[in-house]
């Protein structure tokens, strides 16, 4: 959202707090609007804060090569005050030197191009589309394109009110697209309905056959007519897919919540995307989750009571977040919900063979339980030094006379093996006790498929 938010603007002023010095966020901010390629202009605020310390900063931007110019390098730099309102003339004053000297400039005479800041679907009103105009003028009635929707501007909103046009650097929400665009969208305006129409019909075109080609690699995004095929796997097989439907209040929080499940190790549980768009949550979106066996997962939007009413009559998992922490730790649960169990020996004990008796199939070892206890139903490891002799069971545990279950620690018993005879002082008998254990997604990895030989191939 950030990088987005440096290519659509002309200058960027980045913010830092007197007091606080150089964050990550703002180190974040910095590197995007260097890969944007527009001028900096930076803010030195809360200056009317105790222990400003503006010299820190400064130094503190060189190390990311943003030199103050009063330092000799070409960074304006600008001590301001938002809470107070000092230095904020001087800020305007600098950024307009700035864009002077950048010719930084538009024509306000041709038809409006620019970009979708953000996009989302009203129940009332339809698709809302936030967007800047980066050149030309908008006005209402215009027919535009943006992405793959299309339409003709009904209304145009800014911060002061409704209005009929706007300019260069203006930025308004606009009622009239025929669906949602995605976030970061680039639009224009053509002389009738029908050319924005084929304009965006064309991307639609190219984006459909880059989801097909995403299918064909392996990729996430699939549709329900291709679901069938996909799924035609073997139940063991290594790599499980779950389906995913998202729905979002808007489509930047749709691009943030993918982005943030991205993140998620995926290498035995793969997440598909089936839908992911602004909107509430449907009774299509229940049919698509009963077909694929998916669940719904709501950002910022909550499902109406018939329709959450519909899920739990068809056992569809259903959830609604606020917070996106809380959804990535609900998905990564379900995740490693589908992961197998595996065996884990905890040892619990630990014994000493002092003495051997017996003979042939009656051979037996007197030992003492050195540590924690000794088990005659968890399995057991015989080492002599390094060497491992035997893994199993005890066939026989006795203290004194009575056949026990277990033996604790600095007690003597008897102990025999059917399989294992060949007994010497000294040797170590280690006890462990097989633990179910369920894997996290980091230490879940599916196997690498060898590489046949070239005589394998060739034959």
């Amino acid at each position: 959202m950030r990088a987005r938010g440096a290519r659509v603007t002309d200058l960027a002023i980045i913010i830092v707090a007197a007091d606080d010095g150089v964050r990550p966020q703002t180190l974040e901010a910095i590197s995007h609007a260097k890969a944007a390629g527009v001028p900096i202009v930076v803010a030195i605020n809360k200056m009317d804060k105790e222990g400003a310390n503006p010299d820190r900063v400064k130094q503190e931007l060189t190390e990311v090569e943003l030199i103050p110019e009063e330092w000799g390098g070409k960074t304006p730099m600008v001590n301001i005050s938002a809470k107070k309102g000092t230095g904020v003339d001087e800020l305007l004053e600098t950024v307009l030197l700035v864009a002077e000297l950048e010719e930084l400039v538009a024509n306000p005479e041709r038809q409006a191009t620019g970009t979708v800041l953000e996009a989302c679907l009203d129940r009332k009103s339809g698709p809302i589309t936030t967007l800047i105009v980066q050149n030309g003028h908008l006005k209402v009635g215009d027919c535009i394109a943006a992405g793959a929707s299309f339409g003709k501007v009904r209304s145009l909103k800014t911060s002061s009110g409704d209005v009929t046009e706007i300019g260069p650097s203006l930025a308004a929400q606009v009622l009239g697209l025929n669906s949602v665009p995605q976030a970061g969208d680039e639009f224009e305006v053509f002389e009738s309905e029908s050319r924005a129409r084929q304009a965006a019909e064309a991307i639609e075109d190219a984006r459909r056959l880059e989801r097909l080609s995403e299918m064909a690699g392996g990729g996430s995004m699939v549709t329900l007519s291709s679901l069938a095929s996909m799924d035609d796997e073997s139940e063991d097989q290594v790599l499980q897919r779950m389906n995913i439907i998202l729905k979002a209040d808007a489509s930047g929080s749709c691009e943030a919540v993918k982005a943030a499940l991205a993140a998620l190790p995926q290498d035995t549980v793969m997440l598909r995307y089936l839908l992911s768009a602004p909107g509430d949550i449907t009774a299509s979106d229940i049919d698509l989750a009963i077909a694929s066996g998916g669940m719904i997962l709501g950002f910022n939007v909550q499902p109406s009571e018939a329709v959450a009413a519909e899920a739990k009559k068809n056992n569809v998992t259903l959830r609604s977040y606020s917070v996106i922490y809380d959804l990535v730790d609900e998905v990564r649960a379900a995740m490693e919900g589908r992961l197998k169990t595996v065996e884990e020996k905890v040892k619990i004990g630990e014994a000493e063979v002092k003495a051997v008796f017996g003979s042939g199939s009656r051979k037996a070892a007197g030992c003492l339980v050195t540590d924690g206890i000794l088990s005659k139903s968890a399995v057991v490891v015989v080492r002599r030094k390094k060497k491992v002799l035997y893994e199993g069971q005890l066939t026989s545990l006795r203290r004194v006379k009575d056949d026990v279950k277990e033996v604790p620690s600095g007690t003597e018993c008897g102990v025999a093996i059917e399989k294992f005879k060949d007994w010497v002082e000294n040797d170590i008998i280690e006890c462990y006790e097989l633990v179910e254990k369920r894997l996290k997604l980091e230490e879940a990895h599916a196997p690498t498929i060898e590489p046949r030989s070239t005589s394998e191939v060739e034959a």
